[in-house]
């Protein structure tokens, strides 16, 4: 069996990430629809005053995030982060072209050679911009919607103007900052400083035989520019472990070991000898990070697809017409899963009562809401207190889920 660098590994890692986040937003597993104030949770279409559920979501991704730092580092900068993987793949593409203009003119000079590798460059990465911008604002609006927008060439309204300005600022990303971005905008790099102990895992170069040939690879093949000798904590390295691969082909070559592993801390083992060291650190972080897990899964658990609310209009107590009282209420009714239903709304603990709705059942569509208002009316001189507790039962259809609704009914009080 072939064994797969930490190179290739990375690249088949960086290829699923890609395909990740293409599929998220169009299979609705991650994504906040701002125009219809929807969130979209594996599979759940969460509503924005679902709050609890999103506020578990949000905090479970930030401790995963934390926890992964924490226990691997700079992991995530070298096998996950989007702008890493993109940064790559343009200056893979630059190479690329390069490659083939030299194949093709390469009797052209080269400052007129230099010129049509960035023309052809610029085009391919224009043509990239817009197919990720668009992604990436899918995030946010509808795709089906966004698409329209696209072909429409909209530019005047938030979706429009949003989607031209990400395009533009991916262009100008991929074309000229690249992985600058990481050693000058991104906090990531400072803050793993903070969250990173003696057992995180780090890419160090040990040396205490003094073996190194000076053949200067692992400062070659470097995507960042460094020197991974100098230091395992520069703010540059990212874990990807290039120079891990450069100096075992060299070295190995010569029948030696490399010098350059992944280890837990400066002065830990290598992480090929020894599994993940613990304390009461990463215990309490996995405990937390299992809390909000454990939070989310039971709020997602307990989640209704239609949500049925209730309220007294109390503007008017109560009226008297034709020997009874009526009073008025007011539902509103919200399907928030992905088939149509209906709610059937009746009476429990009000004898001699009567319901007064224009329609019973009430149909709701899914992703709407339907409010409206009804009343309720027993006969005159029946109470003998102000006020009289009852329930709404509403019971969702298909599926006959019943919501007990407590309620209060106001006439005036009668003495026997």
């Amino acid at each position: 069996m072939v064994n797969v660098t930490w190179h290739e590994l990375r690249k088949r890692i960086h290829l699923i990430c890609f395909a990740i986040f293409v599929a998220l937003p169009f299979l609705n597993i991650v994504r906040a629809d701002i125009p219809r104030q929807r969130f979209y949770f594996a599979g759940f279409e969460l509503w924005i005053n679902e709050f609890g559920i999103i506020f578990f979501a949000m905090m479970f991704l930030m401790f995963l995030i934390v926890a992964s730092s924490i226990f691997y580092g700079r992991v995530y900068c070298g096998y996950l982060c989007p702008q890493m993987i993109f940064s790559e793949a343009s200056v893979s593409l630059e190479t690329w072209v390069r490659r083939k203009v030299v194949r093709k003119v390469g009797h052209w000079k080269a400052p007129k050679r230099e010129r049509l590798v960035r023309a052809i460059l610029y085009l391919l990465l224009g043509v990239g911009s817009v197919a990720l911008a668009f992604v990436f604002i899918s995030y946010f609006v509808e795709p089906s919607d966004l698409f329209g927008r696209l072909i429409a060439f909209d530019i005047r309204t938030a979706a429009g103007i949003s989607g031209a300005a990400v395009t533009i600022l991916t262009f100008l990303d991929f074309a000229f900052l690249r992985q600058r971005f990481c050693t000058t905008v991104c906090p990531y790099g400072y803050l793993q400083g903070i969250l990173g102990d003696g057992k995180t895992l780090l890419v160090q170069y040990r040396d205490e035989g003094h073996t190194c040939i000076e053949c200067r690879k692992c400062v070659r093949v470097c995507p960042m520019g460094i020197d991974i000798r100098e230091s395992p904590f520069q703010i540059e390295c990212i874990h990807c472990a290039d120079c891990i691969d450069a100096c075992d082909e060299i070295l190995g070559k010569l029948k030696r070991p490399g010098l350059i592993h992944y280890t837990w801390g400066e002065k830990g083992e290598l992480a090929s000898r020894r599994k993940q060291p613990w304390d009461a650190k990463r215990a309490i972080v996995l405990a937390v990070l299992f809390f909000y897990a454990c939070g989310l899964s039971v709020a997602l658990s307990l989640r209704r697809p239609v949500l049925v609310r209730v309220s007294p209009e109390r503007a008017t107590l109560y009226r008297i017409a034709d020997g009874r009282v009526y009073n008025r209420f007011r539902y509103n009714i919200a399907n928030r899963g992905s088939k149509p239903s209906s709610v059937v709304f009746s009476l429990q603990q009000l004898p001699a009562a009567t319901l007064a709705i224009e329609q019973n059942p009430v149909s709701v569509t899914p992703g709407e809401s339907a409010s409206g208002t009804f009343e309720i009316s027993v006969p005159a001189g029946r109470q003998n207190e102000l006020v009289t507790h009852f329930a709404i039962i509403a019971t969702t259809l298909p599926g006959q889920v019943n919501d007990t609704i407590p309620m209060t009914f106001l006439a005036p009080s009668e003495s026997k």
